[in-house]
Formats: C-alpha cells, sequence, structure tokens
C-alpha cells in the first residue's frame, strides 16, 4: 500500500480545522492530527512527526504559531506552510525570521493549499542534502516493474524540477510523450503526483 504525506493541523478555529482536514483527505493526505493551540502543536510533533505542518500563527495562548515555527526549526527537519489573515508588516517581519516554506492568506480554496503544499514539500526534498547517487540500478531493485533508460532519464529532470515542457525541451519528446511517460513511472513508482516522487526516491535512497 502506498505510503501517504503526513500532516499536522494546528489551527484554533476547530470548523477552519475540520474543513482543512476534509480538504486534505480527498487530496489523499494524512493527517496526522489538529492541534487547538501552541502546546498541543508542540506534543503532537513530539509524538508522531509530520512530513509537514499547516501552520497557524494566532493560536490565542502564549505559545502562537510563529513560536511553534521556531521550534520546527530547532528540532525537526520538516517545512510548514502558515495559514493566517494577517498581512500587516510587523507579523511579515515576524514570520521571515522563521523561513516559512509558505504563506497562505484566509481565506484560501482548496487549489491554494494543495499548491502551497507541493510547492513546499517539492521545494524541501529537493534542497536536502544528496546522499546515494540515484541510479537506475538502486531504483530498479526497489519498484516490482523496472523503470526503462528513457524514463528514468525522464524522472531525473523531474527530480531537478523541471516542468513539462523543459523536459520536453531536454529530450526531444512532445509534451504528450512526457505526460505518457510521466504515468508510466508514476504507476512504476506506485505514487500520484511530483511531490510524492521525491518523497519516494528519497525513501529509497535512505535505504
Amino acid at each position: 500500500m502506498k505510503e501517504k504525506i503526513k500532516i499536522l493541523i494546528v489551527e484554533d478555529e476547530p470548523l477552519v480545522a475540520e474543513d482543512i482536514a476534509g480538504h486534505l483527505s480527498s487530496m489523499d493526505f494524512t493527517v496526522t492530527g489538529i492541534a487547538y493551540d501552541g502546546e498541543q502543536a508542540l506534543e503532537m510533533l513530539k509524538a508522531n512527526l509530520p512530513d509537514a505542518v499547516l501552520l497557524d500563527i494566532t493560536l490565542g495562548t502564549d505559545i502562537d504559531g510563529i513560536a511553534v515555527a521556531h521550534e520546527i526549526n530547532s528540532k525537526y527537519a520538516i517545512p510548514f506552510v502558515f495559514l493566517t489573515s494577517h498581512s500587516d508588516r510587523g507579523t511579515i517581519e515576524r514570520v521571515k525570521e522563521t523561513r516559512p516554506a509558505g504563506y497562505l492568506l484566509k481565506p484560501f480554496d482548496e487549489n491554494d493549499l494543495l499548491t502551497s503544499l507541493e510547492i513546499a514539500l517539492f521545494n524541501h526534498m529537493n534542497n536536502r542534502p544528496r546522499g546515494t547517487e540515484l541510479t537506475i540500478e538502486n531504483i530498479n531493485q526497489h519498484v516490482p516493474n523496472a523503470l526503462s533508460e528513457r524514463e528514468f532519464e525522464i524522472l531525473n529532470l523531474l527530480r531537478q524540477g523541471k516542468t513539462n515542457k523543459e523536459i520536453s525541451e531536454s529530450v526531444f519528446l512532445s509534451v504528450n510523450t512526457i505526460k505518457t511517460h510521466l504515468v508510466r513511472i508514476y504507476d512504476k513508482l506506485d505514487v500520484k503526483n511530483r511531490t510524492e516522487v521525491m518523497f519516494k526516491l528519497n525513501k529509497l535512497l535512505s535505504r
């Protein structure tokens, strides 16, 4: 069974939190928990580390979202995206110090949420230090259906953050042909999108 990407929601408004959780579940993420204040968020991070955090700034307690963000940076190597209705200069300056992977203003829709999360996760995985060299041999020994040389070439370009158009120009194939190859690659790796590709490859290379 494919391992889903795990997200912790930190949001002090229960209705908003449940709405976000519903969106994430429909997009095939796993919600590891919902924290309604900063203290609860820190406890949940310690008990069950997620792959990323959606983090409200104002939590109604002394430990606000920015304090939680500093703790994440100090102890955990995971990305976080701020969810907030505040865009004043003072808040922005405090947020910048935490180096968030994203900043999403309320109200937002499902597409905004998905885009912010995918960019945050993709950039985080792509910027991690490289460990084992990615070769077709060390991928194919972990997947039931082997990648072809062409598929591996396209996978490498995808890993570099290339768009479908940029990949097509690099390998002299049409965009439609690239999309067909990507469908096959996703199927062989048992993933659904580029973000899950990055997670899959990092797990394979860490073995």
